[in-house]
């Protein structure tokens, strides 16, 4: 990795963010919360992350079209279209994975 420039590692970390959206929104079945009870880190995250980066650039980056980078979407149309109603086990590993 030392050979690279600051701009190929730019570019390698935005191809690699890409990619990582589209697999998620190829895997819409997958819910928020179980990403977040396996993995720590959910879609929200993801934006969130996304409108952090562009707040400490100054860039003019609202939540919602921070959201619509990693939806793909409007955040509305996809929980009215993909967004499932949280099990009593999901809620009780989230809770879990919160304690520990």
């Amino acid at each position: 990795m030392d050979t690279l420039t600051q701009q190929q590692q730019i570019e390698l970390e935005a191809a690699a963010f890409r990619r990582l959206v589209a697999h998620l929104d190829s895997r819409k079945d997958v819910q928020n919360i179980d990403l977040m009870i396996l993995a720590g880190f959910c879609r929200n995250c993801l934006s969130k992350w996304y409108k952090a980066a562009a707040d400490d650039q100054n860039l003019p980056v609202t939540m919602d079209a921070a959201r619509e980078q990693v939806y793909k979407m409007t955040y509305d149309e996809w929980k009215a279209k993909h967004q499932l109603e949280a099990t009593p086990e999901q809620l009780a590993a989230m809770e879990a994975q919160q304690q520990a």
